[in-house]
C-alpha cells in the first residue's frame, strides 16, 4: 500500500505537563482515541480512523511514534534490511522511552496520563457522553488504563502486546497497575464494558493475557477471538493486527465482522447513549 498524503486529516498539537505532541483528527462527533500500533500511523491505521468518522464520530489519533502516513515496511517493496530499518527505527525509540512500559509487570505506561489528559480535552471539544479509545498491538493495553477516568465508555483492545510475553507472568498480564486496575475493575461492575481483540495463535498477544482480562473483569470483558485463517494473507506478517494490516474488508469476513463489533460499541456508548 502506498502512503497516505493524510491531506483530509487537520494536524495540531496537544501539550500536557509540558510535553507536546501533535495530534490527527478526521470527522465531528464524539472523541474517539486511535492510538496506533507499530511502526506508526501508517495507511490502514488512517483507515480505520477513517471509518471511524465516517459513523459520525471524530477519530483523534496522537503521534506517538513513526512517521504518520508512511507505509508499513514491506519486504517486497522496501527490500529486507530496509524494511528491518523501517520498523526498528520506530520501534526501538519507543523501547527505550521511560513513557513506555515494554517487560515489566503491575505498571502503567507514564504516557497514559498524557492520554488521559487528550481524552479529557477532545471530550470537551467535541462534545457527547464522552470519548472511546482504541489500543492496538504495543498501545493495546492503554485504553484499558485510561478506563480509569469517567468519561472513556467506550474501550477497545485490539492485539494487546504489552508486557511482552517472556515469562509466564508477563503472558498472564497487561500493562495497567494494580491501582488502575481496581478502578477499571469498580467502572466495569457499574456498567463499563471492555472489547478485546486478537489472531487466536498470535504469540505476540497471547492467549493468556485474555484469560487474565476474563479473570479481573468478569463478564465486563467481551473477547473476539478469531482463527488465524481469517487473516488476510497479503499482510507482510503472521496474523496480529485484526483491524488494520489482516483485516479483509468484506462483508461475511471474520474480521469485518470485528470491526463492525468495534464501531457498534461506538455507535452505542457515544452516538445512542441514553
Amino acid at each position: 500500500m502506498p502512503d497516505d498524503t493524510m491531506h483530509d486529516f487537520e494536524a495540531v498539537t496537544f501539550t500536557h505537563e509540558g510535553k507536546t505532541r501533535t495530534v490527527f483528527r478526521h470527522g465531528t462527533g464524539p472523541a474517539v482515541i486511535v492510538i496506533a500500533e507499530m511502526p506508526g500511523i501508517t495507511p490502514k491505521v488512517l483507515e480505520f480512523a477513517r471509518r471511524i468518522s465516517a459513523i459520525g464520530c471524530t477519530a483523534v489519533l496522537p503521534h506517538l511514534f513513526g512517521r504518520p502516513g508512511h507505509a508499513y515496511p514491506n519486504p517486497d517493496t522496501d527490500g529486507a534490511v530496509r524494511a528491518v530499518s523501517k520498523f526498528a527505527s520506530s520501534i526501538i525509540p519507543a523501547c527505550i522511552s521511560r513513557e513506555f512500559v515494554v517487560l515489566a509487570t503491575g505498571k502503567t505506561s507514564p504516557v497514559v496520563k498524557w492520554l488521559r489528559a487528550l481524552a479529557a480535552a477532545e471530550h470537551r471539544r467535541c462534545g457527547g457522553p464522552g470519548v472511546g479509545a482504541v489500543g492496538m498491538c504495543f498501545t493495546g493495553g492503554y485504553a484499558l488504563a485510561m478506563s480509569t477516568d469517567d468519561r472513556l465508555l467506550a474501550p477497545v483492545l485490539s492485539q494487546p502486546s504489552m508486557p511482552v510475553g517472556i515469562t509466564a507472568r508477563q503472558r498472564r498480564s497487561i500493562d495497567i497497575s494494580p491501582a488502575d486496575l481496581a478502578k477499571v475493575k469498580q467502572r466495569c461492575a457499574n456498567g463499563l464494558t471492555v472489547l478485546g481483540l486478537r489472531f487466536a495463535g498470535d504469540k505476540l498477544s497471547p492467549a493468556e493475557r485474555f484469560d487474565f482480562l476474563r479473570a479481573e473483569l468478569g463478564e465486563a470483558f467481551t473477547a473476539v477471538e478469531l482463527d488465524d485463517t481469517a487473516a488476510n494473507t497479503e499482510a507482510t506478517i503472521k496474523p496480529h493486527s485484526v483491524l488494520t494490516e489482516h483485516l479483509i474488508d468484506e462483508p461475511g469476513q471474520p474480521t469485518r465482522d470485528a470491526l463492525d463489533q468495534v464501531l457498534d460499541l461506538f455507535r452505542t456508548r457515544l452516538l445512542h447513549a441514553e
